[in-house]
This record gives C-alpha cells, structure tokens and sequence, in this order.
C-alpha cells in the first residue's frame, strides 16, 4: 500500500503523484487529508484500488476506466462523472449531478444525491442508499438507477432507455415516465446489488421507464414536448 499526503500539494500535483505511484506498478493507494479539494483521481485508466481518506470537491473519479475506488467522506458534484468502468463508492453524500454520463461500471453513494443523480447515464448502474433530488435520470439512455429512499420531482424526465427503482416516495415522475411495481425477479435483483455494496434497502420497490412518447417528435404530442423542454 503506497500514501500520497495531499497536505501541502496542488491538485495537479496529487494527480501526478496518484499516476507515478500506478506507473511504478503499485496497484492500492490511500490518498489522506484530501481537504475537499476539486478533480481528484481523475482519469484513471487501471483496476488500481484508491482509497481517499475523507471529503472531496467536484469531479472526483470523472473519466476513469477500470478504477476501484472509494471516498471515505461526502463527494461534490459530479462524482465519477463519464465513467467507462469499474467501481466508484462514496460513504457519505454526493452533489449535483453523480454519475453523469457514466457508460458503465458502478457508482455507490451511501447516502443521499443531489439534483440530476445519473443524467445522461448510457450504461452502468448508480446505487443511492438514501434519497435523490429533482430531475434524476434525466435523459437517461441506458443502464439501472436504484434509489432506497425518496426521489424529489421529475425522476426518470425525458428518458429514452433504462430504468429507475425507487424505494421511497416519489414526489412526481418525470414527463413520459411510466411507474409500476418491481416484480419478483427484479427484486432479487436489486437485492443482491444492495448486498454486493453494503446498502441496506427497502423490502418493496417501483419501477419507472419511458413511455416512448418523446422518442419521435409528434406534434400532437406539443404539450408534452413543451413541458419536457
């Protein structure tokens, strides 16, 4: 296990440091006193395992490829934003916008997200264990969204592919979204999701996906189209 000490340093320079040590072969770093700085860890095309020692600022983990990592403390937004693979885990909370753009792996937050969790998504799976804020899964494309607490308004709005579990409440569904029970088998599913991250959920959970209505522009659906853009 190599320590980089982001005590004293610029963010480039931990950023240097965290990709000479991964040059060198070291495959498990712990990155300490991180201090909530901004873009740490970005960008790391390897299956090393980071571990950040506390709080982080915005982007942290953004277009990383094949990453284990996990922050010990609350992310700002935009954590693991564009990831192409592997896992990002953040203990405590995460701003606006996590998982944006992911193409794939996973991203876990602990706790609850902010506005627009998982917009744009294309692929992967983001698993919230506490609740999500307005406009999660916006234009969502591909991949799982699994929320255990409550979403704000306008989940899954505009999605083309995909689908969002919500646990908890949901305050409105989004425009074209279509919510329904999860079934039996999709349970199991996002059961032993919950178990391989240490998330604890609830026993039900509702499914939201497209309506397909704003798939192919229809003016006879222009009030839809309005409301959604």
């Amino acid at each position: 296990m190599t320590i980089v000490d982001c005590d004293g340093l610029s963010v480039r320079q931990i950023n240097q440091a965290i990709r000479g040590h991964i040059d060198a072969g070291e495959r498990e770093i712990v990155v300490r006193r991180p201090g909530a700085r901004h873009n740490l860890a970005v960008a790391a095309l390897t299956d090393a395992k980071i571990t950040i020692d506390g709080p982080v600022g915005y982007y942290c983990g953004g277009m990383s490829d094949g990453v284990r990592l996990e922050i010990r403390g609350s992310a700002g937004w935009g954590v693991a934003e564009c990831l192409m693979s592997g896992t990002v885990i953040v203990d405590g909370n995460a701003g606006n916008g996590a998982a944006a753009s992911i193409r794939g792996g996973t991203v876990v937050v602990r706790g609850d997200a902010g506005a627009r969790a998982g917009i744009a998504m294309k692929g992967g799976l983001l698993v919230i264990g506490g609740g999500c804020g307005y406009m999660t899964g916006f234009m969502m494309q591909r991949g799982t969204i699994i929320v255990c607490g409550d979403a704000a308004d306008a989940v899954a709005d505009s999605m083309y592919e995909g689908v969002v579990y919500v646990g908890g409440e949901i305050a409105a569904p989004g425009n074209d979204a279509v919510v329904s029970e999860a079934s039996a088998e999709e349970l199991a599913e996002i059961r032993a999701a919950l178990a391989r991250y240490g998330v604890k959920g609830p026993d039900a959970f509702r499914k939201i996906v497209s309506g397909r209505r704003l798939w192919n522009y229809d003016k006879k659906e222009l009030d839809l189209w309005k409301a959604a853009f």
